[in-house]
């Protein structure tokens, strides 16, 4: 049996959909620009809404990538077999260009010819959508994949709740898709054990998304003008169908387990030992990617940076575990950057930073677990010594605040003759986590899929921001992320301290000056190169001479984006910084508004 590496598949994807005459687009970055709806890049089509919504991309209507994408909902689940918070998102586009027909062949064909993936036609399933009040049964895809071979009985109408994507907020572009998925060979868990049983039996490999309806504020579909093709494969997934074995057995995961396995000073390793080794290999492989990416952010208290602090507090706890020397984790940071070095040489070019960063978060939470002792025999010295028994709250406190596990708590209550009330621990954490994927899943309202008039507004005023904050502060100033709703725009930017009044002051007048000029937008479409040579700033990200769209802002800013813009100044109104901060170790945060 053949043996696939990540390399490979990456390698064979991007070869297949050139030849079906795509081009190749650079990943986006871990951080969204200017998407308040989510704290990192989910799916591959979460940056190329503008461009699912009709804006013009400037490599053409079909493109394909690999995306780097980060999902934090399941944290706590990380350790069994299948879930990982980074992984590779594997996606081909349509813009307004082709649609089911090529798309559903396409698939099959990457899928089971003995050029590309060579799957046997027996272990693929596939669904689609079954239709309901909203919109029709999909006998289109059910026809094309009959006609393709497919049998019936590996054919599934599925509802809306299985096979249809968006809109991405409460209205705008969305539709059916087809799911493909590998049947793994497990037995079946019942009679009526189908690809959307979550037995294990079958595992989804890819879904292709048919954009072709309009949600408006009623709730009403419409057909769309422009109809789209969104695809995601993953990376991680579509090896564990080739290869068999678990994400851990992939090449991705195999030696970073190793190396963490060999920094351990245990000689046995039980099942909860294997479970520790997983959870470590797998949070700091995702803050490696997370704090070497372009738009990089370090551990804090706060969105992203509480996210990193999280996993690699939980890395740091289970490495205590496996008696790994203080100081000894960066070795598996180091094993991240070299895996992955070669396909994002950020990592590389950041990984003084990296290694800092992961040490220095060590240093304090080795100092908060010794805190967290005092607070724990503080806890018991309030304590009616009658009843013997820590509350919930306060258990569920320790692990909040202190970052105590609550194996921890129980070992230390039992050390003191207390017991503790587990079940309204798991109550509290329960809570906890709803909240925390809540938060991962949708932090604000708006977004890139929110074209509307308040937020094209802030988008614009970030550029003149950008631009103000290098003319008073000077060119090293770099945008760190923004983020945007209808209400205010929040840019960060590295700067290493907090910006006098009179600094303000002078950023916020620059702006409005540059709003009462009336400036013209511009779009050019141009090669990196020629943005550079230009003048432009903004995130140089192509991998592949990408052409991008620089807008020039009268000839106050020039800047790399994606849209969507204003089409002059004056349509802005008044720019008023509401609040300046620090985000994280060296970047400030801007918050401001438009009057």
């Amino acid at each position: 049996m053949k043996y696939y590496t990540s390399k490979e598949i990456r390698t064979k994807y991007l070869e297949f959909f050139t030849e079906k005459e795509h081009k190749v687009i650079s990943d986006y970055s871990v951080i969204p620009e200017n998407d308040p709806t989510v704290l990192f890049t989910t799916a591959g089509m979460q940056p190329l809404v503008p461009y699912l919504l009709g804006e013009k991309h400037p490599r053409g209507a079909r493109i394909a990538n690999v995306q780097r994408c980060i999902r934090t909902g399941d944290i706590e689940e990380v350790g069994d077999d299948t879930h990982a918070t980074f992984f590779e998102m594997l996606g081909n586009w349509s813009l307004g260009d082709y649609f089911k027909e090529e798309s559903i062949n396409w698939s099959w064909e990457f899928l089971t010819s003995a050029k590309w993936l060579d799957i046997p036609k027996e272990k693929l399933y596939f669904t689609v959508f079954e239709g309901d009040n909203d919109a029709p049964r999909d006998e289109e895809s059910y026809s094309l994949w009959r006609s393709l071979g497919v049998a019936e009985d590996h054919l599934f109408f599925m509802p809306k709740s299985e096979n249809w994507w968006g809109p991405a907020g409460s209205t705008g572009p969305c539709g059916p898709d087809t799911e493909m998925f590998y049947d793994t060979g497990k037995p079946k868990c019942s009679e009526a054990c189908d690809p959307s049983c979550s037995c294990g039996k079958y595992v989804e490999i890819w879904n292709n998304v048919f954009m072709e309806y309009s949600k408006d504020e009623n709730g009403l579909f419409s057909p769309l003008s422009q109809k789209n093709v969104d695809t995601g494969m993953g990376l991680e997934r579509i090896l564990i169908a080739l290869n068999g074995g678990t994400i851990y057995d992939t090449d991705l995961f195999k030696d970073i387990v190793e190396q963490t396995r060999k920094l351990s000073r245990k000689n046995l390793f039980g099942e909860n030992e294997e479970k520790s080794l997983k959870i470590i290999a797998d949070h700091l492989r995702t803050s490696t990617i997370i704090i070497g990416d372009r738009q990089g952010v370090t551990p804090s208290n706060t969105d992203q940076g509480y996210v990193i602090r999280r996993l690699i507090r939980r890395a740091i706890r289970h490495a205590n575990l496996l008696e790994i020397p203080t100081g000894s984790i960066t070795k598996i940071c180091e094993l991240v950057i070299n895996q992955y070095g070669e396909v994002y040489p950020e990592l590389k070019e950041n990984e003084t930073k990296i290694i800092h960063e992961v040490l220095q978060e060590e240093q304090k939470f080795n100092k908060t677990i010794q805190q967290g002792m005092k607070e724990f025999q503080k806890m018991l010295d309030k304590l009616d010594s009658k009843t013997k028994e820590i509350d919930g709250k306060s258990a569920f406190k320790l692990y909040d605040t202190y970052g105590f596990p609550i194996e921890l708590t129980l070992e230390l209550a039992s050390e003191k003759g207390y017991e503790v009330n587990v079940q309204a621990y798991k109550d509290y954490f329960d809570e906890h986590r709803k909240k925390s994927q809540l938060g991962a899943e949708q932090k604000f309202k708006g977004g890139l899929a929110d074209n509307s008039i308040e937020t094209t507004r802030l988008h614009t005023a970030t550029h003149l921001l950008h631009e103000s904050l290098r003319r008073v502060l000077g060119d090293s100033i770099e945008q760190k992320g923004s983020n945007i709703t209808t209400q205010r725009l929040r840019f960060d930017f590295s700067f290493n301290r907090k910006l006098t009044k009179e600094e303000i002051t002078r950023v916020e007048e620059m702006v409005n000056d540059s709003i009462r000029s009336n400036y013209s937008i511009v779009n050019k479409q141009m090669t990196v190169e020629e943005a550079k040579q230009e003048g432009a700033i903004g995130l140089f990200e192509s991998k592949y001479g990408d052409i991008v769209n620089v807008y020039s802002i009268g000839d106050f800013s020039k800047e790399i984006c994606g849209g969507p813009h204003t089409k002059s100044t004056e349509e802005l109104g008044i720019f008023k910084i509401k609040k300046e901060e620090s985000s994280s170790s060296g970047v400030r945060r801007i918050k401001a508004v438009l009057l």
